[in-house]
């Protein structure tokens, strides 16, 4: 469907794109991944035709519909059942022609047109994105101007949602997202009856709800077939690949340099050199290798207190005089917890992190913390409470008025700030970095219970993954709030579901509470946060099950892997093709080439037919024993 030739882009003197290439069939999910800054949104701004390229450039088939979430949230009087429906502009259209159209002809085209794009139904779908990205049946009839820059970035997903374009592209959609939106997301995505090309650092999402993934590096696209992980695995084994192959060709030339050396001008021998410098001269050299290594988060352990660091007992909170959002909170921490709090927004996620960190003062009951406890806090909100004019040094230097400038330095080392960059104005760091400045701020003192609010927006999946390893070597508490699911999957051991006022375990893992998301279990009953050795051993439990269950299903999954894999070999070859007979040259050239060409036109049109008959039927398998 999309065909991307030789593209070339320049920013400000920055070369992002150099003849970058890839196809991507129709139909497919694609994930577009790299580091932050490489280039993918000018990507999507360049498709859009926002941008024009330097060079090269993107083919798609005529009357293709490209939706994309722009920068700019709806607001105004409109509610958001309205915005979302007018999202789909030939309905639209349609409805407000039917309102003054006298032809009875032209009556009967708009009737039999809005029946066909089930314009009658639209209603009842545009609900349903909006209740899954998580507005209420009352908020659906609410403006747009009543609510905040986030949860309309949600009402303008949720449009280019229903609008159901015929590429999707999606750049970052969980960013403004929680777990529960995320969640819904990736079962929406999966569904997807059109092409979607999607920017995202979630590794569970870039796993779960993509069969393919879309690499920029180096300024070049590379299309690997798989989720994330699968991607990892062929990037690794082809990166060794190379390595031995340069290694290899090293060794060739310095020998071969070594014959032209000794021999010159020896006249027995001059033949054989001149013959070894045509050939050094014809081999292109391998490029190396370059790791471009991420920096790791260092999180300095506190020394242990005596458990529990902190005590609820009967608590209940709120704001001003409004009425209480948690109420009857009895639970405990030590300071070898980490807990992931479950829960929609509103349900009182932020409150709970407020309460545990001081910022919220208890209304009844007894909250108690273990002296010369230390507590971290990082929220997103803090970003913009930065000193734009102000350097990272600067900023731990107010939270650390003893240090000297050597311990401080030091402490910004270990959160990737080296002297250049500690002296960086806050206003010109990258969203990453400004994080990580967040991280520095939060951890200097070596907190023992770390709050962490939404930690990875601005990070990459291989920063998470730094931030992972950090936490998980980290002795002090952590509670986290966050959509990212390996996140959770990978930090925490212990889930408590915020609902109805109440904080309280949850009895089972993330798997779990998705199922219930989705309608596709009952929900648990609340109890106490006790009996934690009970909850490991039934979580363990569950994972061998978990296990088994892959097991049963991994044949089936390789079937359709393999058959989804071919697919994508066969359509790249079409393409290949289809772009040599769109030469019109090549048919007074060669005709005979062209003769062969569309043959083999043919040939890969029946065989791509037969691949995805197998690949549907593969796949429908696999997934009807996966709900059995």
């Amino acid at each position: 469907m999309l065909t991307i030739t030789d593209l070339t882009f320049r920013m400000e003197g920055r070369v992002l794109l150099d003849r970058a290439s890839a196809f991507i069939p129709g139909g497919h999910r694609v994930g577009l991944v790299g580091r932050n800054g490489t280039g993918k949104t000018t990507l999507f701004r360049i498709l859009t035709g926002e941008l024009a390229p330097d060079d090269g450039g993107f083919s798609l088939p005529r009357g293709v519909r490209i939706g994309m979430v722009r920068q700019e949230a709806p607001a105004g009087p409109i509610s958001l059942i309205d915005t979302v429906l007018a999202a789909d502009k030939e309905r639209a259209a349609l409805l407000k022609e039917a309102e003054t159209a006298s032809d009875p002809l032209r009556i009967a085209e708009i009737q039999t047109r809005l029946a066909d794009i089930g314009a009658h139904s639209a209603p009842a779908r545009a609900a349903v994105i909006l209740k899954g990205l998580g507005f209420d049946d009352e908020a659906q009839l609410r403006p747009c101007a009543e609510f905040s820059g986030g949860w309309r970035m949600r009402v303008a997903l949720a449009a280019v949602l229903f609008s159901q374009p015929d590429l999707l592209l999606l750049d970052e959609p969980t960013n403004y997202l929680d777990l529960e939106g995320t969640i819904w997301l990736e079962d929406f995505l999966k569904n997807y009856p059109a092409t979607v090309l999607l920017i995202s650092h979630d590794r569970d999402l870039l796993n779960r709800a993509v069969g393919a993934i879309l690499h920029l590096d180096q300024r070049k696209l590379t299309f690997y077939a798989g989720g994330y992980d699968r991607f990892e695995e062929a990037r690794a084994q082809k990166l060794m690949l190379q390595e031995a192959a340069r290694k290899k060709q090293e060794a060739q030339r310095k020998h071969m340099q070594e014959f032209v050396d000794r021999f010159r001008y020896k006249a027995s021998k001059a033949r054989q050199a001149q013959s070894r410098l045509k050939a050094l001269s014809r081999m292109s050299p391998i490029a190396a290798v370059l790791e471009d290594r991420v920096k790791p988060f260092l999180l300095p352990s506190p020394p242990p207190l005596a458990p529990p660091i902190l005590a609820l007992d009967q608590v209940a909170a709120g704001y001003d005089d409004g009425p209480d959002i948690l109420c009857d909170i009895s639970l405990r921490i030590d300071q070898d917890d980490r807990i992931a709090l479950l829960g929609a927004n509103g349900n009182g996620k932020s409150t709970f992190a407020k309460l545990i960190s001081g910022r919220l003062a208890p209304r009844r009951g007894t909250l108690l913390r273990a002296p010369k406890m230390r507590i971290g806090f990082f929220a997103q909100h803090q970003l913009d409470e930065l000193v734009p004019n102000e350097s990272p040094f600067q900023h731990l230097q107010q939270v650390m008025p003893g240090a000297t400038q050597t311990q401080i330095r030091a402490k910004l080392g270990a959160f990737g700030f080296g002297a250049d960059l500690a002296d960086t104005e806050a206003r010109k760091l990258s969203g990453g970095e400004k994080a990580r400045l967040l991280f520095a701020l939060a951890a200097h003192d070596a907190p023992h219970l770390l709050i962490l609010d939404e930690p990875t927006n601005h990070l990459d999946v291989d920063s998470r993954e730094a931030l992972v390893v950090a936490l998980n070597e980290y002795e002090g508490a952590v509670l986290l709030i966050s959509h990212d699911r390996h996140l959770i999957e990978a930090s925490a051991d212990r889930l408590w579901l915020v609902k109805n006022g109440r904080v309280a375990a949850f009895d089972g893992d993330l798997e779990d509470y998705k199922r219930i998301l989705l309608g596709k279990a009952p929900a648990p009953a609340e109890r106490a946060d006790t009996a934690i050795d009970e909850d490991k051993v039934s979580r363990a439990e569950e994972r061998r099950a978990a296990a088994e269950r892959r097991a049963q299903l991994a044949p089936l999954k390789k079937r359709a892997d393999a058959a989804e894999k071919e697919y994508v070999k066969v359509s790249a070859e079409l393409g290949r093709v289809d772009a040599a007979l769109a030469d019109p040259s090549l048919y007074a050239r060669d005709p005979g080439e062209t003769a062969a060409l569309s043959k083999k036109r043919g040939e890969l049109k029946r065989l791509l037919a037969a691949i995805e008959a197998d690949w549907l039927e593969a796949q429908d398998a696999y997934e009807r024993a996966a709900a059995s």
